[in-house]
């Protein structure tokens, strides 16, 4: 009867690295379409605001649960607005195993918080597209759309747009983001 219990025992230590091995992979192949985020980026931006700068950064945290996403952009002064403007947000993108789909929780200065579910990512995996499921702090019907275009290993550019109840989506901003310390 020992040598049994020592027999399964020694089949539990050996197969364990095993499940625990399938177990990481699996959570790691959920994350493939966005690994490429993962580090620290700079860019500029054109758009309604104005033109401007950015420092991003993409980290897992939770022990590779969420990637937490960290964004600064800083807008040059314009006619319209002389002190420029400085924008910043944070937001944790998630997957949520019951609907089998990607969420994108933003929340920003101003008070906005945008609740995104992935809409697409094309055949070639180069653009990643997350329409909003919700926008608090904003009237009633009006949607935003964040688009990913991944360009090469170290450059993507990213695209928001917004629509007005009723109405179709309109760009409002255009950043071209490069990897820090490549």
């Amino acid at each position: 009867m020992k040598k049994i219990k020592i027999g399964i025992i020694a089949v539990f230590v050996f197969l364990l690295p095993s499940i625990m091995l399938s177990q990481i992979s699996k959570q790691d192949s959920i994350w493939k379409p966005f690994k490429f985020f993962i580090g620290n980026w700079t860019g500029t931006n054109e758009g309604s605001v104005g033109n401007g700068v950015y420092e991003r950064s993409y980290k897992f945290i939770f022990n590779g649960k969420f990637i937490e996403v960290k964004n600064k952009s800083t807008y040059s002064p314009t006619a319209e607005n002389p002190k420029g403007e400085v924008h910043e947000d944070v937001g944790y993108i998630s997957y949520d195993k019951i609907r089998k789909i990607f969420i994108l929780r933003q929340f920003h200065i101003e008070g906005f918080v945008n609740q995104y579910k992935l809409d697409s990512i094309s055949p070639d995996k180069r653009t990643i597209i997350f329409i909003t499921e919700s926008i608090e702090n904003i009237a009633p019907g009006w949607r935003a759309k964040e688009s990913y275009q991944l360009i090469n290993d170290n450059e993507f550019i990213e695209s928001f747009e917004l629509a007005e109840p009723n109405k179709d989506f309109e760009g409002y901003s255009k950043a071209t983001l490069k990897r820090k310390n490549m």
